[in-house]
């Protein structure tokens, strides 16, 4: 899977297949409203399709669904800062507060405390309150 992951577009092809997997779930009973959307980042997936897919977020919380982003101590943060996987925290809150800058609505994160206080603040400041 991580050997040599290759798409024509990343963003189409994840999108194309989140929609689809959607459809079956709402088709087999499941409720829409308990649906949530992860591109699995890191799985099957090289540096630049990640990077990509983290740019391009909006064109995925298009597709109707919270957008689940799981990007904490990542090898992309790894590739990106030359971090071993434990040097990570700094790297992983900011892709976090920027994945919900670009419309992410649920954080999948290992380091819980630092994570909620850095999503915390930029929400504060994307809604114009602490509350």
């Amino acid at each position: 899977m991580q050997d040599s992951p290759h798409y024509n577009d990343v963003v189409g092809e994840v999108m194309e297949f989140l929609a689809h997997e959607r459809r079956a779930c709402i088709e087999a009973g499941v409720a829409s409203d308990a649906i949530a959307l992860d591109p699995g980042f890191g799985f099957g997936k090289n540096l630049e399709h990640n990077l990509t897919l983290l740019r391009e977020l909006p064109r995925l919380a298009a597709l109707g669904a919270p957008l689940l982003v799981g990007v904490s101590r990542k090898s992309v943060i790894g590739k990106i800062l030359g971090k071993s996987v434990n040097d990570r925290l700094y790297g992983g809150l900011g892709l976090a507060a920027l994945a919900v800058v670009k419309g992410a609505r649920i954080i999948r994160t290992h380091d819980v405390g630092p994570t909620v206080d850095a999503v915390r603040s930029v929400s504060a400041v994307l809604q114009g309150s602490a509350t």
